[in-house]
């Protein structure tokens, strides 16, 4: 049987293999070829060594402004997103009446698509808001907190589903020994519930961290980096160099390296370290 597999292994794997060149290892060796060029179009490229990336943080500050507030906007949303899902999960592992109906109705948002999403809040939050005489674009801060509002309200149920699942695999039988040597709830929680359940935390942390960072289309729709580009994102600053003049398009090219390689930095040490807490537990 195994050699059976073997012979036959490459030619079922060669279709998956030749999309994976096609649409990703190939464009990906292209960008980042042209990150160090000149270029309108990928056949006039022009060899132009790192000006690129030295015009991506000189031109204007519209790059490292963009990235310190997704950074802002990231580090709010993951540990909000994280701790209500848990929450929510912890919740709805009860024994209580309509979970599932529960569970349901708040893993929903994550089904609506992001332009959808992002205009959505802008009309309950403008909505709100001029009542008072504003707009979500008349403040940086209105446009932040409806951006962290906006990404809870869509990831929240997502996480909760994986945190759900985490929490149903813990022993029932390590609970209620440890209810017996008279552990109390909190005790419970810290030193059974969150270390068991540290594979679904990998997960979740990873998977907010990530489109915390990518977020596009919810912060296009939302504000479109209104007032005067201080709530633009670096996917959306990243698109609006690429496209938004002719000339910029290698700058923008190199603004997209950059930014893959500091999420990639970013998501691998935390999979390092919530994995070496899997390990220890």
């Amino acid at each position: 049987m195994n050699k059976t597999i073997k012979r036959w292994f490459p030619i079922f794997v060669l279709p998956t293999l030749i999309a994976f060149l096609i649409a990703f290892l190939i464009p990906f060796i292209m960008g980042l070829y042209l990150s160090f060029c000149d270029f309108r179009t990928v056949t006039d490229a022009q060899f132009t060594g790192i000006t690129n990336y030295i015009r991506a943080f000189s031109d204007n500050n519209e790059f490292i402004n963009s990235l310190w507030f997704t950074v802002k906007f990231a580090v709010v949303s993951v540990i909000s997103i994280n701790i209500f899902a848990f929450l929510l999960a912890l919740m709805l592992t009860k024994s209580i009446r309509g979970t599932n109906v529960f569970r349901t109705v708040f893993f929903m948002p994550n089904l609506i698509g992001g332009i959808v999403l992002g205009y959505i809040w802008q009309l309950i939050i403008n909505g709100v808001l001029y009542r008072f005489g504003y707009a979500i674009t008349s403040n940086p801060t209105f446009g932040y907190w409806g951006l962290v509002i906006l990404m809870n309200w869509q990831m929240i149920g997502y996480m909760m589903i994986i945190y759900i699942a985490g929490l149903q695999n813990i022993p029932n039988d390590v609970l209620e020994a440890a209810k017996v040597d008279g552990a109390t709830p909190f005790r419970t929680l810290f030193s059974i519930t969150i270390p068991s359940v540290m594979p679904s935390i990998t997960i979740c942390l990873f998977l907010t961290i990530t489109n915390s960072f990518k977020l596009f289309d919810q912060n296009l729709a939302l504000t479109a980096g209104a007032p005067a580009d201080k709530t633009q994102m670096v996917a959306l600053d990243i698109y609006n160099t690429f496209y938004g003049s002719i000339g910029s398009e290698g700058v923008g090219q190199a603004k997209a390296v950059i930014f893959f390689v500091i999420v990639a930095v970013i998501a691998l040490l935390q999979l390092y370290m919530t994995r070496s807490r899997e390990v220890e537990n």
